[in-house]
C-alpha cells in the first residue's frame, strides 16, 4: 500500500509508528514468546501456566508455582505468599511472556517460594495510558477474587490461587514502568471503594521505578538530552496526561500518597540509573506524607537501569533477588 512505510514518529529506541497506524518494535524490543513450564517432569524447578483474564481485551497473566509447593496441601503446611508482578518496558515494550521476564519471575519464585502472577496488560501506543493501569486493576481484582469461594462471575477459581495462595500475605512488585504500575495500584487500593475483597497488601516492591517530574532533581539536569527524551516519552505513552507532573508519573503531586495501601515498601535503585534520584525521592516523599508504613531502600553500586534483567546471574543481581526474597518472607 502506497505510503504505508511513511513514518509518523519514532519513540526513542523502542519503536516506530507509521502513518497507516502500524507499529514496529525495534531490535532488542521486539516481542518474543517463551512457553510456560506446566509439565511437572520438566527440568525447571518452577511450574508456570498462562491464563486469560478478559478474553475481549486480551488481558492475561502467567502464573508461577515452585514444584516443591505442589506437595504443600498434602503435607498440611501453610499456604504461600502471593506476589503480583508488573513487567517494565516504558509502557510500550516487553511482555510477561518474553524470555527476559519469564526467566526473572521464574528465579524470583524459586528464591522466594511464592505463588506469582505476572500480569500482561495492553501497551502504548496501540493502547495509550491509562489503559495499562485499567488492565492491571482488572487483573488485580481477578486475582484477589480468588480469596472467596468463587470468582465474581461464578466461574471456578484458578486452582493454583485457590489451593496455594495465602491472601493474608499479598505483595505487589514491578520494575521500571511496572514499578510505577505497582505504586499506582497500591494508591488505588488505598483510596478505592471498589472491590478488593477486604484485603490489604503487606508490601510493595519497586525496582528502579519510573517516576518523573517537570523540575529536575539530583543530577538529572546533567544529561539534558536524555532528560528531554524522557520528558517526551511520558507525553507519548499517555497523550491524555496533564504533563510530567501528572500524579500518575510524579508522586510528589499526588494528594493521596499518604493512603498508599500497604504496610511496607522496598525501593531498589541503581547507582548509574538516571531514575535513581526519583526512587530515593519517592522514599523521602512517603516519609513526609504521613504514611504509617515501613520504608526500606537498596542501592546497587556500579549498575544501570534494570541491570538484573540483562545479567541475572551477576553477583549484584543475585544479591538483589535475595533482598526481595527477604522482604517478602520476613515476619510481620
Amino acid at each position: 500500500m502506497e505510503g504505508s512505510n511513511e513514518l509518523a514518529y519514532q519513540l526513542l529506541h523502542y519503536l516506530k509508528v507509521y502513518k497507516d497506524g502500524r507499529v514496529e518494535r525495534l531490535p532488542g524490543y521486539q516481542d518474543e514468546f517463551v512457553p510456560p513450564s506446566i509439565v511437572k517432569n520438566s527440568e525447571s524447578s518452577v511450574l508456570s501456566k498462562d491464563v486469560v483474564i478478559v478474553s475481549e481485551t486480551g488481558v492475561s497473566a502467567r502464573l508461577y508455582l515452585a514444584k516443591s509447593s505442589t506437595h504443600q496441601l498434602q503435607e498440611k503446611k501453610n499456604k504461600l505468599p502471593l506476589l503480583i508482578y508488573f513487567h517494565g518496558g516504558a509502557f510500550c515494550t516487553n511482555t510477561s511472556f518474553n524470555p527476559k521476564y519469564h526467566n526473572y519471575v521464574n528465579s524470583l519464585v524459586s528464591e522466594t517460594n511464592v505463588v506469582a502472577v505476572s500480569v500482561e496488560y495492553r501497551r502504548a501506543p496501540e493502547h495509550p495510558l491509562p489503559v495499562a493501569y485499567e488492565d492491571s486493576w482488572t487483573a488485580l481484582q481477578w486475582v484477589l477474587s480468588h480469596s472467596t469461594a468463587t470468582t465474581s462471575n461464578g466461574q471456578k477459581p484458578e486452582t493454583w490461587l485457590n489451593e496455594y495462595a495465602d491472601f493474608g500475605r499479598v505483595f505487589l512488585a514491578g520494575d521500571s514502568a511496572g514499578a510505577n504500575i505497582a505504586h499506582n495500584m497500591a494508591i488505588r487500593a488505598g483510596i478505592s471503594s471498589e472491590r478488593i475483597y477486604g484485603l490489604k497488601f503487606l508490601g510493595v516492591v519497586l525496582v528502579h521505578p519510573y517516576f518523573w517530574g517537570m523540575e529536575p532533581i539530583g543530577l538529572e539536569q546533567r544529561d539534558r538530552s536524555l532528560r528531554e527524551r524522557i520528558d517526551k516519552l511520558w507525553l507519548t505513552v499517555c497523550p491524555s496526561t496533564t504533563g510530567n507532573d501528572d500524579p500518575l508519573i510524579n508522586p510528589a503531586t499526588d494528594p493521596n500518597l499518604s493512603n498508599l495501601g500497604c504496610n511496607r515498601v522496598l525501593i531498589c535503585v541503581a547507582e548509574k540509573d538516571l531514575l535513581r534520584y526519583r526512587g530515593l525521592f519517592y522514599g523521602e516523599l512517603l516519609r513526609k506524607s504521613g504514611w504509617k508504613g515501613v520504608i526500606e531502600t537498596m542501592e546497587t553500586e556500579g549498575e544501570g537501569h534494570v541491570f538484573h534483567l540483562f545479567n541475572p546471574s551477576s553477583e549484584n543481581a543475585v544479591n538483589m533477588l535475595k533482598r526481595l526474597a527477604s522482604f517478602v518472607n520476613q515476619d510481620d
